[in-house]
This record gives C-alpha cells, sequence and structure tokens, in this order.
C-alpha cells in the first residue's frame, strides 16, 4: 500500500440539503480498484493520477482524531464519493474502521456509500453510531443482473450480494438504501431492470432509492468507457449510439428517463420505498432530531 500525505481528511460540505443532508466529508483512500467502466471520479478535473491504484493517506487516524476534537457542531459525516471506502485493501488495513471507531467516540452521524460487501464487517460500530446519531448507509445497484454487473463493475460483489447486504443491515435497523445511479442508456434503462431493483429492495428491506436515468461522461472519462464498451459489447454499436445521441455532452440522460421517472415513482410509492432526497433526509434524521427538542420539554 502507497501512502499519500494529507493535512485535512475531514471537510465541510458545502451544500448539505443537496446530498442526503451530511455536514462533513471524509475520503480516507485515494483512487479506487473496483474498475466500474462509468466512474465520473476518473475524469481530469479531480486531478487523480493512476485512479485504479489505491492509496491511502497517511497517519489518517491521528488527522480524523485531531479534526473531529476540534469541530464545534456535530453532525453527519459522509465517506465514499471519491473513492470506496471498503477497498480489498480495507479487509486489513482497518482505516475505514477504526475511524467510525473515531465518529462514534466523538459522537458524530455517518453516511457511507458502497459497492461492497465488507460493510457487514461493521455493523457492530454502526449500531453503536445510531444510539446517539443518525447512521446511512447507500449501497449502489445499478442493475439486477449479476452477469451484467460483472461486465460493469468487474471488481466488487455481485447484485445480488449487494441486496442481501442490505437485508443485513435492515434487520440491524440500519437506515439503508439504494443509489441507483448511473443507469446506463442502452444497456440499462429498461423498465424490467428498474422495476427488478425495486422488487429486490422491498423484499430486501431498503428504506429509500435515489436514482439517476443516465451518466455524465468528461473528459478522460469519456474515452475510458468508449473504450469499455467495446471490449464488452463488440459489434453492438453502442459507442456510435452514444455519440450521435450525446456527442460531448456531460450530462447523457436517458432517452426513456421520463417514462422511466414516472413508472419509477409510481412503483416505490407502491413499495413503500422513499425516491425523493427531502423525504429521505428528513426520514433518517428525524428520529434524532426528535430526540434532541425532547431534551428541552
Amino acid at each position: 500500500m502507497e501512502y499519500i500525505p494529507a493535512k485535512t481528511i475531514i471537510t465541510r460540505s458545502k451544500r448539505p440539503e443537496y446530498w442526503f443532508g451530511t455536514e462533513y466529508n471524509m475520503n480516507i483512500y485515494k483512487g479506487c480498484c473496483h474498475g466500474c467502466i462509468y466512474c465520473d471520479s476518473r475524469s481530469n478535473c479531480y486531478g487523480v493520477e493512476a485512479f485504479d491504484t489505491v492509496r491511502a493517506k497517511e497517519n489518517a487516524l491521528e488527522i480524523i482524531r485531531d479534526e473531529l476534537r476540534r469541530k464545534t457542531k456535530r453532525g453527519v459525516i459522509a465517506t465514499g464519493a471519491m473513492s470506496d471506502p471498503y477497498n480489498p485493501f480495507e479487509e486489513k488495513l482497518l482505516l475505514t474502521r477504526h475511524a467510525l471507531e473515531l465518529c462514534n467516540a466523538f459522537e458524530f452521524g455517518v453516511a457511507i456509500a458502497t459497492k461492497s460487501t465488507l460493510l457487514e464487517r461493521d455493523i457492530d460500530v454502526l449500531c453503536d453510531i445510531k444510539e446517539h446519531s443518525p447512521v446511512l448507509c447507500k449501497v449502489t445497484i445499478t442493475t439486477c443482473d449479476d452477469s451484467l454487473a460483472k461486465k460493469l463493475e468487474p471488481g466488487v460483489n455481485p447484485s445480488s450480494e449487494r441486496f442481501e447486504l442490505i437485508r443485513k443491515l435492515s434487520k440491524k435497523g440500519i437506515y439503508t438504501g439504494i443509489l441507483l445511479m448511473p443507469v446506463l442508456p442502452y444497456i440499462e434503462d429498461s423498465d424490467e431492470n428498474i422495476r427488478g431493483i425495486i422488487h429486490e429492495a422491498k423484499e430486501a428491506g431498503a428504506r429509500f432509492i435515489y436514482p439517476a436515468f443516465g451518466v455524465t461522461l468528461r473528459e478522460n472519462q469519456r474515452e475510458w468507457y468508449y473504450e469499455k464498451l467495446n471490449q464488452i459489447f463488440p459489434g453492438e454499436g453502442l459507442v456510435e449510439k452514444y455519440q450521435k445521441r450525446f456527442g460531448t455532452m456531460y450530462e447523457c440522460r436517458s432517452q426513456r428517463a421520463r417514462q422511466l421517472w414516472k413508472m419509477f415513482s409510481e412503483e416505490c410509492q407502491k413499495a413503500g420505498i422513499l425516491y425523493n432526497m427531502k423525504d429521505i433526509i428528513s426520514s433518517y434524521k428525524r428520529p434524532y432530531q426528535i430526540e434532541q427538542l425532547s431534551l428541552f420539554d
């Protein structure tokens, strides 16, 4: 494991109301080895060189401890924005686990985004945190077809195992749901796929699904994505379809986005699954706000 210097690790969120109501961000690792063909973090604008190589930040736990100690306002700390906190190296390094233990000690909440079932290992710490602060787990699933998932996300657990992870988290009372993003045009944007994910989510006890019916492509990432499409789906002309439809656009929305949203929202309502950001934030934070108010009664 290569270690890189870091001056700070926990930073303030610029717009917490926009993304799951998290007040802080925390990234212990840089780079990712999941190999997902659609990852926007590969784009040049983020300046992550050798993106497929995972590196850890030097003295991460000491920095996190000192930064938490200095915070005058508690809140929810998000992790998993630029690199998955549960990469394969985490199994032995335990940096994410120990960081969660620090969040627990200083009574901060956490919001975790991951594709890895290694998250199950830390359920005990999450249960401790949720006794005093909000805990939110977001598991990325973009297809309910394991064979397709293996092609698009070669370095992570199949979708079926991620649904099982959601089931285990939910049974422990941990507020858990799905990041349904990206939904790749011409590949995943079918009614069958979206309905399948909603069905599996309900069976697993997911509380929410937050979707994006399209994919983002920009410098460097676009070239990588097109190269992978040609390798995975040879002779299907997918790259030509993208170039004709989207050109150099950053946001490549599915042509079926409106239809999918209508169907998706109706099916989620039937299943009792939340899908609007404001509703999700309100739902997972509400018990703690009520508890705080009760202290003044």
